[in-house]
């Protein structure tokens, strides 16, 4: 039985009590916490880089997820693990030369990951699996948070999970975009195993938002 994996996404949380947020969703027993690096560049907004990951590292033993959403992410890697991060997820569209930025990762002893856009299709995949430990399908159009689920995703994710399935791959599947409790069950029962949450999990009761969520997962 595949081990699933809830990943909040501080990127919806307050940030005058970042802490506090983090403290909450990690008492309610999420194993992860998702951390979106944005550029201004590979996509249109900033978020928050090494300073900030580093201090979240000190508050928490989860595991750190961080999905670098920039150009050339090369340039970063020995930075971000120094900061603390335990997986770090690249985009096919953002390197020049997959493979090697993987490697790089791996030789730090890090789970390494690989994303791709939704409009860009899982094809493109096909030299890096076996390569990476996950594969994070975006589910909406990466850069702003608090967008809707674009429905094309689901067939995605299930045509991923069975090309892993066919060559005995058990690499995990995250997914990151308009994931709601509403749409959980269908993303699950695609194939996708990490799922990324955030004003789902940060808006409102964030620790009984984080218990819903590994209810509906079985965690």
């Amino acid at each position: 039985m595949r081990k699933n994996y809830l990943s909040p996404s501080i990127l919806s949380a307050d940030f005058a009590h970042l802490g506090e947020d983090i403290k909450h969703v990690e008492a309610a027993g999420s194993p992860y916490l998702h951390y979106d690096v944005m550029d201004g560049l590979f996509v249109p907004s900033i978020s928050f880089g090494m300073p900030v990951l580093e201090s979240v590292r000190k508050i928490t033993d989860m595991v750190l997820d961080v999905h670098l959403m920039i150009q050339d992410p090369d340039r970063y890697i020995d930075d971000f693990v120094r900061c603390g991060a335990d997986i770090i997820t690249v985009h096919y569209e953002a390197c020049s030369d997959v493979k090697r930025t993987l490697d790089k990762i791996k030789e730090h002893g890090k789970k390494a990951g690989v994303t791709i856009k939704p409009k860009t299709p899982n094809r493109v995949l096909e030299d890096v699996l076996g390569l990476a430990d996950m594969i994070l399908l975006m589910t909406v159009e990466p850069g702003f948070g608090g967008q809707s689920y674009i429905p094309e995703s689901t067939e995605k994710i299930r045509e991923l999970r069975r090309v892993l399935d066919e060559r005995g791959l058990d690499t995990d599947i995250e997914v990151d975009g308009g994931i709601k409790k509403d749409n959980l069950r269908t993303v699950l029962d695609a194939g996708a195993n990490v799922i990324v949450a955030g004003s789902a999990i940060f808006k409102g009761d964030i620790e009984q938002n984080t218990k819903d969520f590994l209810k509906i997962m079985g965690e």
